[in-house]
Parts: C-alpha cells; structure tokens; sequence
C-alpha cells in the first residue's frame, strides 16, 4: 500500500480521510530548474521575450497551478492556501555555455494536510510557464531538480532535504 493512497477492501484507491488531524500552520517549500542557453537567459532578464515579462506571468502560473493542485493530481486534497510565493534566480549552469532559473515555491496552510503537492505543482507549472514563452528562441531547455527542499507542520514535524 502506497503511503500516499489509501485502498479499502477490494482494492479501490480513496482519498485519505485527514478529518482527525489537527488543522496546524503548514508550510512547503519546493524548487526546481530550468536550463537554457545564455542568449535566452539575456531575453529574458532584458524583458525582450516576444511573449513579454517571462517571470511575471510564469510567477502567476505558479500561484494558479498551487491553488489547481488538487483538479490535476487524482486523490489530492482540496486546501484553502493562505500564501503562495514564487521566486526566481538567474544562475550559471553545470553545462559550459548554459545558463539556467532557479524557482522556489513556497505554501502555506492551516489545515489537516499538508501543502508539499501545491509547491511542487507549482514549481513545475512556473517552469514550463518559461519553457512555452520561450520555446521559439530555444527549444533545447530542460526542466530538472524539481524537489520539495523543506516542509513543516502537521504529526510528521519538520522536513529539510539535504543540499543537492
């Protein structure tokens, strides 16, 4: 039995029935990248991207897809969110000659469950938000490390990822 699925006795999935637990301040923080080519990198820090402000609307697509969560993954709870932020940075990349945005997403709730799939959705959706408003300057961009990094509250406590 998956930790995330709860089955019943003829093997039909349900969604977990969270209504005992305490509703406590919760909070997730996910991250994740995208790699591109440094020209690409320069369109979007200049504003120049023939879509327009690449990290504005690839922030709103964020906070949108956390607050989605729960219509695009089967058995997820529906939570009333009480801050979505999103964050972008400009860095240099592994690869010689790449350049890449790193986006954090950080959730919160207060409720009986936590908010690790709003974060992670959220930074997903971000990503690929840049990915499409940038695709016909650089079609060879690739998502990766996209990995919930912290997460508080609720019986399960405190949860920070070690350094990748």
């Amino acid at each position: 039995m998956s930790a995330l699925t709860h089955f019943d006795a003829q093997g039909q999935a349900h969604m977990v029935d969270v209504a005992a637990k305490a509703a406590t301040h919760r909070i997730a923080i996910a991250s994740g990248r995208i790699e591109m080519q440094p020209a690409t990198l320069a369109i979007i820090e200049a504003g120049t991207a023939k879509k327009g402000d690449v990290l504005g609307i690839a922030r709103i697509a964020g906070i949108m897809a956390a607050k989605k969560a729960s219509d695009l993954i089967p058995l997820c709870h529906p939570l009333a969110l009480t801050r979505v932020a999103i964050e972008f940075e400009a860095s240099g990349g592994q690869k010689l000659g790449a350049s890449g945005i790193f986006c954090t997403a950080t959730v919160e709730t207060v409720g009986p469950t936590g908010v690790e799939m709003e974060a992670l959705t959220a930074v997903q959706i971000a990503l690929l938000t840049i990915y499409d408003m940038c695709k016909a300057v650089d079609r060879a961009m690739s998502i990766s490390d996209v990995r919930v990094v912290e997460k508080h509250g609720g019986k399960s406590g405190s949860f920070v990822a070690e350094a990748a």
